[in-house]
């Protein structure tokens, strides 16, 4: 998995799927120079039908290297009346990106969710976005992971939905050096709190973290990293037959967990990260000391040259509940 079923237990975060942060890309734009695309998707399997009315999903993106978000895009949604949906999005910078709620300029106010092929991006002063349901871009042997890294090369995420939030942005808008470092969190609003229970920054990482530590994680900020995690990272390398040095080393080229872009470089993670990276190869190499290298499975042939950049929406079944499949943990994913 790249971040889907990323609580403990493989369970959603919040136990609500439309809280379930499922991947983040970053790349320059293909369609217009000096320009920077992310996108961040939520809702693996579509097992909700929408995105949740009392939630904020941010990206975060840190221009100065202290791990502390400089700018941030937030989010948020109205609640579902007769199959239609509004989301509103905010740009901060400063102290106001740091700040729990929605905060700064409001980049668009009340636009359409697409909840079908036909949407299309809409243009934001010099920006473009585009939000709704989408292909799944991930693709893995997801069941490979249950099974000692046995993979048949089936890509669990083929044929797959999930909602899409996807932006184009001036560089400028981002930081003025050409380094940013960026993650995403999803927060949910209980009892008039705002409570974060998920975030992502490198792929494929939290779904084989120690699963007793995940919601602890989920809810903490990259900048505690080091201190938290570095040692329960640092042994589960070394449970998978790290030396001790190697594992501890090996352990923060991913914490703190966001993820890295020079833009003066072509993005391909861990510079960055395209549609086509295959991160879960990558991922299983580093999981088990380079001893398994690939899990059969190819990129999707459905991606567009243009945003969202994700293919368009796969024809589905009702939905199903999938809370109830196999369990991923630290000890049965070595």
């Amino acid at each position: 998995m790249s971040n889907h079923f990323s609580a403990a237990m493989l369970k959603f975060p919040g136990d609500d799927a439309r809280l379930d942060l499922t991947d983040l890309f970053m790349f320059a734009s293909p369609e217009n120079a000096g320009k920077t695309v992310l996108i961040f998707d939520v809702n693996p399997f579509m097992t909700g039908a929408d995105f949740h009315p009392d939630a904020v999903y941010r990206i975060n993106v840190d221009n100065d290297g202290d791990t502390q978000a400089d700018v941030a895009f937030s989010f948020t949604f109205s609640g579902s009346n007769g199959g239609s949906q509004t989301g509103t999005v905010h740009y901060a910078t400063g102290s106001q990106a740091r700040e729990p709620e929605p905060a700064g300029e409001v980049l668009i106010e009340g636009t359409p969710v697409g909840f079908d092929e036909t949407a299309k991006p809409v243009e934001i002063g010099q920006c473009r976005l585009f939000i709704g349901v989408r292909s799944d871009p991930f693709f893995a042997d997801g069941e490979g992971a249950f099974h000692d890294f046995h993979f048949t090369g089936d890509d669990t995420f083929a044929g797959k939905n999930i909602l899409s939030m996807a932006l184009e942005v001036p560089n400028e808008m981002l930081g003025s050096g050409p380094e940013i470092a960026v993650w995403c969190t999803s927060s949910v609003r209980r009892d008039g709190e705002l409570l974060q229970v998920d975030r992502y920054g490198n792929p494929s990482f939290n779904p084989f973290f120690v699963d007793e530590l995940k919601n602890q994680y989920n809810a903490g900020h990259p900048a505690d990293d080091v201190a938290t995690f570095l040692e329960p990272w640092s042994k589960l390398l070394e449970s998978r037959g790290y030396p001790p040095a190697v594992a501890r080393e090996t352990a923060l080229t991913v914490l703190p967990d966001v993820m890295h872009y020079n833009r003066n470089r072509p993005a391909h993670y861990p510079n960055g990260r395209v549609l086509t990276d295959d991160v879960y190869d990558m991922r299983m190499a580093f999981l088990t000391y380079g001893r398994v290298t690939s899990d059969g499975v190819e990129p999707h042939d459905d991606y567009l040259t243009e945003l969202p950049f994700l293919g368009l929406p796969n024809a589905q079944p009702a939905a199903e509940d999938t809370t109830g499949g196999g369990v991923l943990t630290a000890d049965n994913a070595s």
